[in-house]
C-alpha cells in the first residue's frame, strides 16, 4: 500500500526486532547481546508509520507583573523583559512556532508562520524530548551534533527572522535555543541540539567565565581537545570538546585555532571585546555551513541553506546564499550597529599537507619510506586511529554497511575497537536494498563474519519514488547521481531513527575519492592525472558525497562519522607515489585492499569485491534502481519540456528527463538558487552523458536484467 514519503511503510529486518530497551533509550548500557544477535542473522520486522500529529498545547495563562513564572511541563524558558512585555509574548509565540514546526512548517507543503513583534532582549531554550529543560549555565557539557544559525545586523524583526532557524530543527531534535548578543539587539544566535554525550548539558552559544566576551556556536566534534589541553595547560570549564576553540583563540588567534583542530566542524565565533566575527569550516566540509552577506553588512550563517533563503532584509529582496568554503576561515569586523564587514578569507589547510595538529596526535611518528610493507602498515595504523578517535560518544554507535569494501572495513575495525575498550553493547549495522539485492547479500556475509547486530531495510520501487521530493528538499541540490544515491541512505536513516536507539552512525564516505575507487579511474591516461583527479574529487566532496551523507542522516537527527576523511590518514595517502595509488589488475582501490589482506577483518570475497554501482547494489536481480527511475520519470516529463530546458534553466541546463524532473523539484523549493551546484558530477576520460557507472564499458554488474 502506498503512503506519503514522511510515513512510508517500507519493510525492516532486524536481529534485535522490536523496540529498544529503556536503558538504551536513556543512553545507558544495553543488555548483553543474545546468541541470535551475535550470530548476525536478521529477523523480520516492520518500520512503524509516523504517529498521528497532535495539535499544539494551549499557551499558559497570563500572570501579573512581578509574579514568579509557573512551571511549564517539558519546557524550560527564560527571557529578558521589554517595556511592553514583547519578549514574553514572543516566547509564547515561539512555543507555538515550535509545535507548528513539528506539524510540517519548513518541510515540503508546510505553511507560513505569522508576523511577531520584535523583542529588545531574547533568550529562549526549549527541551523537545524530555520532561525537563536544559539549564542555561556553564555546567559540564557535551559533544554535540547540531544545527547552528546566527544573524548580525538584522534590520527586520528578530522574532520573525528566528523562525527561519526552525527549518533546521531536524539537525537537533533534543532541544533548541535562541539568544541575542549583549549590546547588539539586532544580532542573534540559534542552536538546535542533538545530545551525543552528557544529555543534560551542552547548550549553545558556549560562553565561559574566563572569556566573557567570547560567544561560540559550532557543529561538529574536535577529537584532539584533550591532547591540546594537556599540551597547553588549558583549564576547561565544561566538558564540551568545542570549548578548546575559545582557549586556542585566546592563546594564538584564529589562524592557530583553525589549523590546530583535529575533527569535523563548522563554527561561528564572536569576540565582542575586539568586535570581530569569525567563521570556519573543516578541511573537507564534513559539517555544512552556509552564509549570506549583503553589501550593507547584514550577515546570516546557518548549517543548511534552507535556514537563510527566506530571511528578510531592507535593501535586498533575495540576498545571495552560498556555501562557505571548506578548509577556510573568514574574519569580519563587527560595527557598533551590528553590521559586519568582511576583512579576509583564508585557506588554513590543504588536504595534501600534513595538518599542524599531527605534533599532538596519539599515534607516534610513522616509519618513513615507500616500500610496500611499510606503506601497508602505515595505512592500517592510521585508519585504525581514525576510527578510534571517533568513538567518543555516550549515545549508541551504529554503522552503515553496504557490503562494499569501504563500509565493511569501517564496520570491522569499529567493532574490533569497541571490544578493546569494552563497550558493552553490540554494534548495530544497517543495510538497505530491494529484496535479495547484491548489497544485502554481501552485507549479510560481513555482519556474520564480524558478529554485528545486523538490520536489513527492504524497500520497493514505489517507496523509493515517493521519497524523491523530500530527499531533494533535504539535500538542497539537483545533482543527478547525488539524488539517486541519497534515496536509499535517506530511507535507511529513517529506519534507524524510528526503530533503533543508534544515533552516532559510522560510514565509508570519502574512500572512493581518496583511493581512486570510481570505475572510470581505469581509464586514467597516467598515474599523475589519476592523482590530480583524486584531489579534485576530494576538493569537491562538500558538493556531492559529503553533502549526501550529512543531509540524509541529519534529516532524521543522526550524527555521521567518516573515518576515511581523517586529516592525517588522507594527507598520508595523498603523499604516496602516484603509481602506488592507481587501480591494478583491473581492480580499483588495489593498495587499500592489499593493506588489509592479512588482517582477517573481512572475508576475502568482500575484501576483493569489485565496485558496484549504487543503482545496481541496492536493486533486485530483476531490475536496477537506475532503470526503475528512468521508466517512472519518462512518464512525468514529456519531450517538449526537455527540448525547452535550456531556455527555462540556462545555468546547468538539464539534458535528460531525469535531470529535468529533479531540477523542477529543486526550483520548487529553492527557486533561483541553481548556483549552489557549479556543475553536475560526471566521470572523466570517457564519453558519458549520464553519471551512472552502468554506462561505462569496464563496468560489470552482479545484477542481470
Amino acid at each position: 500500500m502506498m503512503q506519503g514519503a514522511a510515513g512510508a511503510a517500507f519493510q525492516g529486518r532486524s536481529s534485535a526486532g522490536g523496540e529498544p530497551p529503556p536503558q538504551a533509550r536513556q543512553g545507558l548500557p544495553a543488555p548483553a547481546p543474545t546468541a541470535a544477535r551475535r550470530a548476525g542473522t536478521p529477523r523480520a520486522s516492520r518500520l512503524p508509520t509516523s504517529p498521528p500529529r497532535r495539535p499544539p498545547p494551549p499557551a499558559p495563562p497570563r500572570r501579573g507583573r512581578g509574579e514568579r513564572p509557573r512551571s511549564v511541563p517539558s519546557r524550560h524558558v527564560r527571557a529578558g523583559h521589554s517595556p511592553a512585555g514583547g519578549a514574553r509574548r514572543c516566547m509564547m509565540k515561539f512555543r507555538a512556532a515550535f509545535h507548528q514546526k513539528r506539524e510540517g512548517v519548513g518541510r515540503p507543503g508546510g505553511s507560513r508562520l505569522p508576523h511577531h513583534p520584535r523583542p529588545q532582549r531574547l533568550q529562549l531554550s526549549l527541551c523537545r524530548r524530555r520532561g525537563r529543560g536544559f539549564p542555561l549555565s556553564g555546567r559540564p557539557n557535551s559533544f554535540t551534533m547540531c544545527g547552528i544559525w546566527a544573524l548580525f545586523g538584522s534590520d527586520e524583526c528578530l522574532s520573525v527572522q528566528c523562525l527561519s532557524a526552525m527549518k533546521i530543527a531536524h539537525r537537533g531534535p533534543d532541544a533548541f535555543r535562541f539568544e541575542n548578543v549583549n549590546g547588539f539587539t539586532n544580532c542573534c544566535f540559534g542552536f538546535h541540539r542533538l545530545a551525543v554525550v552528557d544529555q543534560l548539558y551542552g547548550m549553545q552559544p558556549i560562553r565561559v567565565k574566563k572569556f566573557p566576551y567570547l560567544w561560540l556556536c559550532y557543529n561538529g566534534e574536535i577529537y584532539n581537545f584533550r591532547q591540546l589541553q594537556k599540551q597547553f595547560g588549558f583549564e576547561y570549564q565544561t566538558l564540551v570538546d568545542g570549548e578548546v576553540i575559545l582557549h586556542l583563540y585566546n592563546r594564538g588567534g584564529i589562524e592557530q585555532t583553525a589549523s590546530m583542530l583535529d575533527g569535523v566542524f563548522a563554527f561561528i565565533l564572536l569576540d565582542t571585546a575586539n568586535r570581530k566575527v569569525f567563521l570556519g569550516r573543516d578541511t573537507y566540509g564534513v559539517r555544512p555551513l552556509f552564509k549570506v552577506l549583503t553589501d550593507d553588512g547584514f550577515l546570516g550563517v546557518c548549517s543548511e541553506a534552507k535556514g537563510l533563503i527566506n530571511l528578510k532584509h531592507s535593501t535586498s529582496l533575495c540576498p545571495k546564499v552560498e556555501p562557505f568554503l571548506p578548509g577556510h576561515y573568514e574574519v569580519l569586523d563587527l560595527k557598533p550597529s551590528g553590521k559586519v564587514v568582511s576583512v579576509e578569507l583564508v585557506k588554513f589547510h590543504s588536504y595534501k599537507d600534513e595538518p599542524h595538529h599531527v605534533a599532538y596526535d596519539t599515534v607516534e611518528t610513522l616509519p618513513s619510506g615507500f616500500d610496500l610493507e611499510t606503506v601497508k602498515s602505515n595505512i592500517r595504523i592510521l585508519f585504525e586511529n581514525a576510527v578510534r578517535k571517533r568513538l567518543m560518544a555516550h549515545r549508541r554507535i551504529g554503522c552503515l554497511l553496504s557490503g562494499g569494501l569501504d563500509s565493511s572495513l569501517v564496520a570491522a575495525v569499529l567493532l574490533k575497537l569497541m571490544k578493546e575498550i569494552n563497550i558493552n553493547y553490540p554494534l548495530q549495522t544497517f543495510a538497505i536494498g530491494m529484496e535479495n539485492s547484491p548489497d544485502l547479500l554481501a552485507a549479510r556475509k560481513v555482519a556474520a563474519h564480524i558478529g554485528s547486530e545486523h538490520h536489513e531495510v527492504i524497500f520497493n520501487s514505489e517507496e523509493g519514488i515517493q521519497a524523491i521530493e523530500e530527499v531533494i528538499f533535504s539535500l538542497e541540490t539537483y545533482d543527478i547521481t547525488t539524488i539517486r544515491a541519497s534515496i536509499g541512505m535517506y530511507l535507511v536513516s529513517k529506519y534507524i531513527r524510528k526503530k533503533t536507539d543508534s544515533v552516532v552512525i559510522f560510514s565509508g564516505e570519502g574512500s572512493d575519492e581518496l583511493t581512486q575507487g570510481y570505475i572510470y579511474f581505469h581509464k586514467a591516461p597516467s598515474p599523475e592525472e589519476a592523482a590530480e583527479e583524486s584531489e579534485r574529487l576530494l576538493k569537491e566532496l562538500y558538493l556531492f558525497d559529503v553533502l549526501r551523507a550529512d543531509r540524509t542522516t541529519a534529516a532524521h537527527g543522526l550524527e555521521l562519522r567518516v573515518p576515511f576523511l581523517d586529516h592525517r590518514f588522507t594527507s598520508y595517502y595523498l603523499s604516496l607515489p602516484a603509481e602506488l595509488r592507481t587501480p591494478k589488475n583491473g581492480i580499483e582501490k588495489y593498495l587499500l585492499r592489499q593493506s588489509f589482506e592479512d588482517s582477517n577483518l573481512l572475508p576475502k570475497e568482500i575484501l576483493w569485491r569489485p565496485k558496484e554501482a549504487f543503482s545496481d547494489g541496492i536493486a533486485s536481480i530483476k531490475k536496477s534502481w537506475f532503470s526503475i527511475l528512468q521508466d517512472y520519470i519518462d512518464q512525468q516529463v514529456d519531450d517538449l519540456l526537455l527540448e525547452k530546458a535550456a531556455e527555462k534553466y540556462p545555468f546547468n541546463p538539464p539534458k535528460t528527463k531525469e535531470s529535468y524532473y529533479y531540477r523542477q523539484i529543486f526550483e520548487k523549493h529553492y527557486s533561483g538558487q541553481s548556483s549552489w551546484l557549479p556543475h553536475y558530477w560526471m566521470p572523466r576520460w570517457v564519453k558519458a552523458t549520464d553519471p551512472s557507472a552502468r554506462t561505462l564499458k569496464h563496468y560489470k554488474s552482479a545484477t542481470q536484467e
